[in-house]
């Protein structure tokens, strides 16, 4: 790899599997330091193996992302240790079934919104401080086409991304005069077991490998990356 983050402090969300991982693998072959968040622990340590493996380091965080107390303290914690926060990935999401609107469970409905909207805003409250701190902060969201393409059956999932690609554009828009910079990425159709969920009918190795979208999330985590507000999609 060519160092492009080289020296820079990275946390990244859902981290243990799919997308997450392949991004924490990719972003320590680049030379950051990164924070691994998702609720299981051995899932993690996984990753961490190799990470470890490739010559890199981890700091592992297990957490679930809407215990919002915890979450603030996980910034405590990044703030005593680094004393900023250069690119954060905010990439856990749950899809919630796929169901007429009608007929989502209400406590399903609003697990889907806790994790996929309100823990983004918490890490946004949390860590904005922190991304300020450094001389380019990146945040970056990931979202899905489906918030704009009113998929029948997807009403959770797509209400969800919708809110937070409204979320993020906002933010974005308050850091225009800072050295934060703030983007959605929609990495499309990728092997993942939220894919698989969606689709169990179709076949894996149809689909492009986590790995093959980690260049348009290093691009975003770059401190020359002087776009805000924008949604890049890592696929033609």
């Amino acid at each position: 790899m060519s160092g492009r983050l080289e020296g820079r402090v990275a946390l990244i969300t859902g981290a243990s599997r799919g997308i997450g991982a392949a991004v924490a693998r990719r972003f320590s072959a680049e030379g950051a330091e990164v924070i691994l968040v998702a609720r299981t622990q051995a899932a993690l340590e996984e990753v961490d193996d190799q990470i470890r493996g490739d010559g890199g380091k981890a700091i592992l965080a297990p957490l679930d992302l809407t215990d919002y107390d915890k979450l603030d303290q996980m910034a405590g914690g990044v703030f005593q240790r680094f004393g900023r926060l250069d690119i954060l990935v905010g990439n856990a999401a749950q899809l919630g079934g796929l169901s007429p609107v009608g007929h989502y469970k209400p406590s399903l409905f609003e697990k889907v919104m806790n994790l996929n909207v309100t823990a983004n805003y918490r890490l946004i409250r949390a860590f904005d401080p922190l991304l300020r701190q450094s001389e380019a902060g990146r945040a970056i969201f990931v979202t899905s086409s489906v918030a704009t393409n009113n998929q029948p059956y997807w009403g959770a999932y797509a209400a969800s991304k919708a809110a937070l690609e409204a979320m993020v554009r906002c933010y974005a828009g308050e850091m225009a005069k800072t050295n934060v910079r703030a983007n959605l990425i929609d990495p499309g159709r990728v092997r993942t077991r939220m894919r698989a969920e969606a689709f169990p009918g179709e076949k894996p190795e149809s689909l492009p490998s986590a790995e093959s979208v980690t260049d348009s999330f290093v691009q975003l985590a770059e401190a020359t990356y002087q776009g805000n507000g924008e949604t890049l999609r890592a696929y033609t």
